[in-house]
């Protein structure tokens, strides 16, 4: 097990860990009923953080920021020495704590996309792993949700059982939930972008060889050209360009600056 703590990375705090160490951290959460915010952030991820001073705030209040995407795990390893052997990423979490909550007998619910799709999931990952509690399931609203429905939302899954629940709106939409929802649900909340689509068997996956250069992004690219052509052609050269200038010195990040939300934006 491996967890060298939260390192500085533009500004965003992101935990220099492993797969095991990360998966310990959200099961012990789990099994004490205590608040976790989890989100495993790629490039794209972390400059939602950069370029915005209030969702960086967010971001930072996380208890846990995974470094997924080569990319980012070769940024910590390059700037403090860290040794990481792989990256962290959201899909592959979600299976490994699927793995441990079954075998624990700790319910999990299913938050986001589209009904047709948490249903395929929910059937895949008890086929996957047969122990699995699914306490229970509820699809995106692709929208605002008033206050009155956000209580709603609290209280289905409060009453569901449930000890982990996972969520999958996209990124920032996701990581904006798990922020407005970790003090009114005492268990993990983990953000794990396209792992419901990956498992649902709606997209394939990078081949591993192309996720091992630091190449997904350009797999994912080619699947949705003109969903994904900004964030990857814009963010990714601006990435490394502040990368440089953060190990040289050149330039500080500092994460305490940044700004408080002034009003939830309730995204369901």
């Amino acid at each position: 097990m491996m967890d060298e703590g939260k390192k500085n990375l533009l500004g965003v705090w992101v935990n220099a860990l492993d797969y095991e160490a990360a998966v310990n951290k959200i099961i012990t959460a789990a099994r004490e009923s205590k608040p976790c915010g989890v989100s495993a952030l790629a490039v794209h991820g972390v400059m939602t953080g950069v370029l915005d001073e209030i969702h960086r705030y967010r971001l930072n209040q996380f208890d846990l920021i995974l470094p997924d995407g080569q990319p980012v795990r070769w940024a910590l390893n390059m700037l403090y020495k860290t040794g990481l052997p792989d990256r962290v990423c959201g899909p592959t979490t979600m299976l490994l704590v699927c793995e441990k909550a079954a075998e624990e007998g700790l319910p999990i619910y299913l938050y986001g996309s589209k009904v047709e799709v948490l249903e395929t999931l929910a059937n895949n990952l008890c086929k996957r792993y047969p122990k699995l509690k699914i306490a229970g399931y509820q699809p995106s609203k692709f929208r605002q949700v008033t206050p009155e429905e956000k209580r709603e939302i609290i209280q289905q899954i409060r009453s569901s059982g449930a000890a982990i629940t996972f969520v999958g709106l996209g990124c920032p939409r996701q990581e904006v939930w798990v922020y407005e929802h970790m003090d009114s649900l005492s268990m993990p909340l983990l953000a794990v972008g396209a792992a419901f689509d990956f498992w649902a068997g709606n997209v394939t996956k990078s081949p591993e060889f192309l996720s091992q250069l630091g190449l997904e992004w350009l797999y994912r690219l080619l699947q949705e050209p003109k969903r994904l052509w900004k964030r990857y052609v814009l963010l990714n050269p601006l990435y490394i360009w502040l990368f440089i200038l953060q190990a040289l010195k050149i330039r500080k990040f500092e994460p305490q600056e940044a700004t408080p939300p002034s009003q939830e934006m309730r995204y369901g």
